[in-house]
């Protein structure tokens, strides 16, 4: 997936779980959306909801 294929750069991980797009993220390293997208989900990030962040975090996450 990366340049060495050993070991996924953080950088792409640390910068969405700050707030940034995916799309942003593929267009700032020069990867597609879909490498971002899988180099992500194999990093283990928890994605969120289409549309960036949730506007209400309790109704979508209140499973009691």
């Amino acid at each position: 997936m990366g340049a060495g294929s050993g070991e996924p750069v953080p950088q792409p991980t640390v910068s969405y779980e700050s707030g940034t797009s995916t799309r942003a993220i593929a267009e700032a390293t020069g990867r597609s959306y879909g490498g971002v997208h899988q180099l992500l989900a194999h990093a283990g990030v928890q994605f969120l909801p289409r549309g960036g962040t949730a506007r209400d975090a309790t109704a979508s996450t209140d499973a009691s």
